[in-house]
């Protein structure tokens, strides 16, 4: 039973089509194939890179390299769950970069005096989000309940077993069930004491 792309619901048939004419040399088809999933996987990257600019610049890189690798593309799996799997790695690859930066120049701030540092250069609040979810929680809530992918699908985007998926899942979501609680908690206390 061949299952149906998640990514190209109100477009069945389409991507595939557009797929095989790529191969055989329609560079133009490729449009089809960005305009169905370009918002999509904007939206992905940005929840995991926590950036505009960065995950405009990703959905370029991931479009260049899907359309470079598509002859590596087997329909084993929905192309829809070959897209994510090619832009959850690049988003990997540019937080692994990011906190190369970040180390050098925490290094290079190390070695200046003092009075060279510009206070500016940190953001408590960009931080402090950054902290919220890491890359792979931010990666599962995407995938599971955004983009609707079963723990199998979701196992060959991540290239990891799906029962392990399953359980990171569930603690994912009692974390944020606990936040939840404990800001709410917060709330009604003041409330109380206020009253």
């Amino acid at each position: 039973m061949e299952r149906e792309d998640p990514g190209a619901k109100n477009y069945p048939g389409l991507i595939d089509e557009a797929v095989d004419k790529v191969r055989s040399g329609d560079r133009e088809a490729f449009r089809t194939i960005i305009h169905v999933f370009e918002r999509q996987i904007y939206t992905y990257c940005y929840y995991i890179l926590k950036s505009r600019e960065e995950a405009e610049d990703a959905v370029q890189d991931v479009f260049v390299k899907v359309y470079k690798e598509l002859g590596r593309y087997e329909k084993k799996v929905s192309f829809s769950a070959w897209l994510y799997k090619v832009a959850y790695h690049h988003c990997l690859d540019q937080i692994r970069k990011r906190k190369r930066r970040i180390r050098l120049l925490s290094l290079y701030k190390q070695q200046q005096p003092k009075a060279y540092l510009d206070p500016g250069l940190e953001n408590p609040v960009e931080s402090l989000f950054m902290d919220q979810l890491t890359p792979e929680e931010s990666n599962l809530l995407i995938l599971k309940v955004v983009e609707q992918y079963s723990f199998e699908e979701m196992g060959q985007i991540m290239e990891c077993k799906p029962s392990s998926l399953r359980k990171k899942y569930e603690r994912l979501r009692k974390k944020l069930v606990q936040q939840r609680n404990n800001e709410g908690g917060r709330s009604h206390e003041t409330m109380a004491e206020s009253n």
